[in-house]
């Protein structure tokens, strides 16, 4: 059988194209927010809990799918929680009330957190340990894609055959998604169509091959570059929920953009989040290759990152004008996916456990999440988003502090004994 030349990046492409319609799913209830207090009577309180419904589930389960990845494998595990998002993400278009809607958040937040510790898997079986800040740039600038997306595809289907069919494109488009998966994926040493020279680029620099046994979640917490991964989650997490689940709301109620602007501009600081996505993976490459330690090349990125962050947070609510707030979120969202967060646990840790401790990382990051969105819907409500800009502003910072001083030897998988 002929081999394909490049196949790992085919797999980034694929894996890209799977958190896009993870981050579609998710957008889809902030765009239609709006149209929902006007056709269902959910109001911005009761939007709050109907979001920290889905956090809850995906909480619990962003640390139960690693372990479940790592068990049953990345291409049956991803799979099967793909199939399952589809089939609960087609639920929605029944759903007539509050409780309803909660319900289905809840289901989605159960399925939906396994793309991530899957996604992450994936690359630390396809990716020598130089290039998986890039493959996770291509995977993770997924999430930027699909919000970009998001937008245009809900406002035109809303318009011309209703909001509850925003739900059914979503469902058919995962569904057809986690077919492609199940005749595509195979681990490299499995795959008919890698050839032998790739592979060997693939394997460069890794252990090796030798049965593991599991590692238990009590040894993880005791290695600090683990504690490290979690703490820089907690700390960029609430970020990202932040501008998923709230930022079309601050633009519709403190900038006086309707569903329609939304659709017509509201993809700009998504198409900057995908770019921040690939640059936060290249430039650290493009830098090793002229000889500065992957280390030195992805915490320089973290910090002018975090920098950039810290000012364009604290100005955009005070910016006069709609245009320049788009600008200011766009180049918020640029660092925000430029800072590379989700590639740290396959930076430092083996395979094995990666999955593990994506979720469990993941896990928390959406603990913290969960308990923001009631305090953002009751802030905004009394006064406005403005004090939550300025205490997000400098999240960021503390996580390059965490990467400095808990992950210092970034590039070199830290052996973990079983």
């Amino acid at each position: 059988m002929r081999t394909i030349k490049g196949l790992r990046w085919y797999i980034a492409g694929l894996l890209c194209l799977s958190t896009a319609l993870n981050y579609l799913d998710r957008q889809t209830l902030a765009l239609l927010a709006s149209t929902l207090e006007k056709e269902v009577g959910i109001t911005t309180n009761q939007y709050a809990y109907v979001v920290t419904a889905f956090l809850v589930s995906y909480t619990i389960m962003y640390a139960v799918s690693g372990r479940v990845i790592d068990w049953l494998g990345t291409r049956k595990g991803f799979g099967i929680f793909v199939g399952a998002w589809s089939v609960i993400d087609l639920l929605h278009a029944f759903a007539r009330n509050v409780l309803q809607f909660s319900f289905c958040r809840f289901l989605l937040g159960a399925a939906e957190p396994a793309n991530f510790p899957a996604g992450a898997k994936a690359v630390s079986e396809w990716f020598p340990m130089r290039e998986r800040a890039l493959a996770v740039g291509v995977f993770n600038s997924g999430t930027a894609i699909g919000a970009c997306l998001a937008a245009p595809i809900v406002a035109w289907v809303t318009i011309h055959w209703g909001w509850r069919y925003t739900f059914v494109v979503g469902a058919v488009l995962s569904a057809a998604w986690a077919i492609a998966w199940m005749l595509v994926y195979r681990v490299p040493r499995e795959h008919r169509r890698l050839g032998a020279d790739e592979l060997k680029l693939i394997e460069d620099g890794a252990a090796p091959a030798v049965k593991r046994t599991s590692v238990s979640l009590r040894r993880l917490l005791r290695v600090r570059e683990v504690w490290g991964c979690i703490l820089v989650r907690v700390l960029m997490d609430p970020i990202s929920y932040f501008c998923i689940f709230w930022m079309p709301r601050f633009l519709q109620q403190e900038r006086g953009f309707d569903l329609g602007m939304l659709g017509r501009y509201y993809w700009i600081p998504w198409v900057a989040g995908a770019l921040g996505n690939l640059t936060g993976g290249a430039v650290p490459r493009y830098l090793t290759r002229r000889g500065w330690a992957l280390g030195r090349a992805r915490k320089t990125m973290m910090f002018v990152a975090s920098a950039v962050l810290l000012l364009c947070f604290v100005a955009v609510p005070r910016v006069p004008s709609p245009g320049l707030s788009i600008a200011l979120i766009s180049l918020a969202l640029f660092c925000t996916q430029n800072f590379c967060f989700m590639a740290l646990p396959a930076e430092t840790l083996p395979e094995e456990v990666v999955g593990s401790v994506t979720g469990f990382g993941g896990a928390m990051g959406s603990l913290v999440g969960a308990l923001t969105m009631i305090i953002i819907g009751r802030v905004t409500k009394v006064w406005s988003f403005s004090p939550i800009f300025v205490v997000y502003s400098v999240f960021p910072m503390a996580a390059f502090f965490v990467v400095c001083t808990l992950l210092r030897n970034l590039g070199k998988a830290r052996e973990i004994p079983a």
